[in-house]
């Protein structure tokens, strides 16, 4: 007959779980440096991305509608607001929406906003900074009068995040331009890169 040998069970010892949980904070404390980076830089795409949804919009239903429609950015989204070249905050319309911009989306209620978007929505510490407070597209997709003679084009859109830091190559912050043309396309680059060959480049 076999004689069984009960099995050892062994767990953690105090000194182990210790040296663990340190090693743990030690690699936490070197990796949020970065990690805050990460989210800051986040904050300044998803803006830029906002404005390009805004801006490709304002054109797709300018040309789906056959009539003007503007893109706008303004300081609030209360009945209080104006164009700005500095907010955050932004309305498709087919009028004016200075101090209407708490309207409810709408064909039939003046200024007749399509949509509209809150700079508080995830990208709060990204800075606006335009050319333009408006910009109008036609039925054919073009825009609607030069606003500037730029070989960059008629609006350029600089979004940076200051609570972050300064931008590449001085600081740690990747901030990004969105570009629209007097054609009416509507493109995001990176005004750090300097090579030519690189698609990024504004």
């Amino acid at each position: 007959m076999l004689m069984r040998h009960p099995i050892a069970v062994r767990g953690f010892t105090i000194v182990e779980l210790l040296v663990t949980v340190t090693v743990l904070g030690i690699v936490l404390m070197l990796g949020l440096p970065n990690l805050s980076a990460w989210l800051q830089n986040t904050q300044i795409r998803g803006s830029a991305e906002a404005m390009v949804s805004g801006l490709q919009l304002a054109r797709t239903e300018a040309l789906r509608r056959n009539r003007l429609v503007r893109f706008n950015i303004v300081d609030t989204l209360d009945a209080s607001c104006n164009l700005t070249a500095t907010g955050g905050n932004w309305v498709v319309s087919m009028a004016d929406p200075t101090s209407k911009c708490n309207v409810d989306p709408s064909d039939i209620d003046d200024p007749f906003i399509l949509q509209k978007r809150s700079s508080q929505e995830g990208s709060q510490n990204a800075a606006i900074s335009s050319s333009a407070a408006s910009v109008t597209f036609t039925g054919l997709g073009n825009v609607s009068g030069a606003l500037l003679s730029s070989a960059a084009g008629v609006m350029q859109i600089s979004v940076t995040n200051p609570s972050g830091g300064a931008c590449q190559s001085a600081g740690p912050m990747r901030c990004l331009q969105v570009n629209v043309s007097a054609s009416g396309s509507v493109r995001m680059c990176d005004p750090a890169v300097s090579d030519e060959t690189d698609p990024r480049r504004c």
